[in-house]
């Protein structure tokens, strides 16, 4: 087998020649993430654990894929930046695995690389890879002045998103370092998840965009689910321009859209 590691900062960007290899993700371990690196044929993986939060989304899809029989472990938010897989490599701390990573030895407290390293003897899953469907969803409030989108991924928005509130499951860190990933609209309003605290590069690159951009509190709502971040989530972070739309830290972020579709 060739020397594992990859590292892929975001599992929305799995290539063919992932296939079969153990790979470190910058990405969260929700359920879908967990679903997009079954689906590319991951022998294992390990993710970040995006401050675990409201109801161990961060973490979700660990015992998904223990259903599936691929091994899987996290590392701890605390310990190495959301969205940049080199440094997880190289730093992160492992706060959880799966039952199949387990069996391997894999255990808190472990380096990302020892854990790696274990993760090589893995078994590839067998059997077909069930479907996980990510929402989108496209609304049209009363008074509302402009559109309210609901992507549980940022990779869901589109360039006709433009002008438009859109309310993410995603984390708000750039992934890979490159500004350019921070949001694929010139959208009016943009709402990611704060992954623990740490995960809101995004906001100031919005900002230099001329985009009004908040992070919600992990433990405030469900990493990887816009509605949940729209209807439970609290404003953790923003930048100016959000401020200028009278966005402020402990906010609900209902109260924010809402205030945003109508001004």
């Amino acid at each position: 087998m060739p020397d594992d590691p990859l590292l892929a900062d975001s599992v929305s960007r799995l290539g063919p020649e992932y296939a079969g290899r153990v790979v470190v993700t910058g990405s969260h371990g929700g359920v879908f993430a967990a679903f997009l690196a079954r689906r590319a044929g991951l022998r294992a993986c390990v993710f970040h654990d995006a401050g675990i939060g409201l109801d161990r989304a961060g973490i979700g899809g660990l015992d998904w894929l223990a259903s599936q029989g691929m091994a899987a472990a996290a590392v701890d938010h605390a310990t190495a930046p959301i969205g940049q897989a080199r440094e997880i490599r190289d730093r992160g701390i492992i706060s959880h695995a799966n039952a199949p990573a387990a069996a391997l030895g894999v255990t808190s407290g472990l380096s990302c690389k020892e854990a790696a390293d274990l993760l090589r003897a893995a078994a590839m899953p067998v059997g077909d890879c069930p479907d996980v469907r990510e929402g989108r969803e496209e609304l049209s409030p009363a008074r509302a002045l402009r559109a309210l989108v609901l992507v549980d991924s940022a990779s869901l928005v589109a360039s006709a998103d433009a002008g438009k509130v859109i309310v993410t499951g995603s984390h708000g860190a750039i992934f890979g370092h490159d500004p350019a990933n921070a949001l694929k609209a010139q959208g009016y309003l943009a709402l990611f998840n704060d992954a623990g605290g740490a995960a809101t590069s995004r906001l100031p690159a919005l900002q230099e965009r001329g985009i009004a951009a908040a992070t919600v509190a992990a433990s405030s709502a469900r990493i990887g689910d816009a509605r949940s971040t729209w209807q439970r989530g609290v404003i953790s972070a923003l930048n100016a321009q959000a401020a200028g739309l009278g966005a402020t830290t402990g906010m609900s972020a209902r109260d924010l859209v809402e205030r945003s579709l109508t001004m």
